[in-house]
């Protein structure tokens, strides 16, 4: 079973979040990346935040430093 996970370095954001989550399946992933959106980035929990983050979700580990955007 291949790790997955979510960069908020992905996406641009007001608090400028480094976070990264990652986990063994996805579900678990998705549980866990839904709190830190609400608890940390105020978004309200709800389908179309569930099917945003499952758009982010990246096969393996993080890399420690993302590549500059194009």
């Amino acid at each position: 079973m291949a790790r997955k996970y979510i960069d908020c370095r992905e996406l641009p954001n007001e608090t400028n979040c480094s976070i990264a989550i990652s986990a063994d399946s996805e579900s678990e992933l998705l549980d866990a990346a839904v709190q830190h959106a609400v608890a940390v980035h105020k978004h309200e929990d709800s389908p179309e935040l569930c099917s945003q983050l499952k758009t982010l979700v990246r096969d393996g580990m993080p890399p420690v430093v993302l590549p500059p955007r194009a």
